[in-house]
């Protein structure tokens, strides 16, 4: 664990924010499939793995009434939080994932690119059981992962490609997936990664 949280520290050291093969100018996908799933201005949404991710901005801006960003790195999070300023109401938590033990319930789970990172059957495990704790009833996870034609490796370390299926299988019958989709996801360099988003349903 204090491995990953080394790594990515590094990486939001060395790197500026549009110098990562992940970002985004504006998270359209994310954005869609959060409206697609019923996102309400009242609902609580996590963002996991969002360090400097641009998702926040646009929630804070629509004032969605809670909105957490959840990441490994604190410096990640502080690029965000510089963006957005001290008076934005976020909730900023410094946590790994597996590790993540919520202090309340979120209506939405957001994660674009951190699940994939997890290659451990006991990490992906832990990450299901934090997810299901932290959903309310009726809750929506949306997971965008590398697909399994996408890239085998990202930030110099080895990822789990995913569709549905196999994330199913992962998140037990606690969870339903009500849909998928495949995007094409262009980096800042102009090499195109292979991403699947699924969004399931707490039952």
């Amino acid at each position: 664990m204090s491995d990953r949280r080394s790594h990515w520290e590094d990486v939001y050291t060395s790197k500026g924010e549009s110098e990562v093969s992940w970002f985004e100018d504006s998270p359209e996908t994310s954005l869609d499939l959060l409206r697609r799933a019923g996102l309400q201005p009242a609902d609580a949404v996590i963002d996991i793995g969002g360090g400097a991710s641009r998702l926040v901005d646009v929630l804070v801006e629509r004032e969605q009434a809670h909105v957490s960003v959840l990441d490994l790195s604190q410096a990640a999070l502080d690029v965000a939080r510089a963006r957005l300023g001290e008076s934005a109401q976020v909730e900023w938590i410094v946590s790994d994932v597996t590790a993540f033990e919520p202090e309340r319930m979120y209506d939405f789970w957001h994660d674009r690119a951190a699940f994939h990172f997890l290659t451990a059957e006991q990490d992906q495990a832990a990450y299901a059981r934090v997810m299901a704790a932290a959903l309310k009833p009726s809750g929506k996870a949306i997971i965008g992962t590398f697909a399994p034609d996408g890239p085998e490796k990202c930030s110099g370390l080895p990822v789990a490609r995913h569709d549905m299926a196999s994330l199913q299988q992962i998140f037990g019958p606690g969870f339903k997936g009500i849909a998928s989709r495949r995007v094409d996801h262009t980096t800042p360099w102009g090499s195109v990664q292979r991403f699947q988003f699924s969004t399931f349903a707490k039952l």
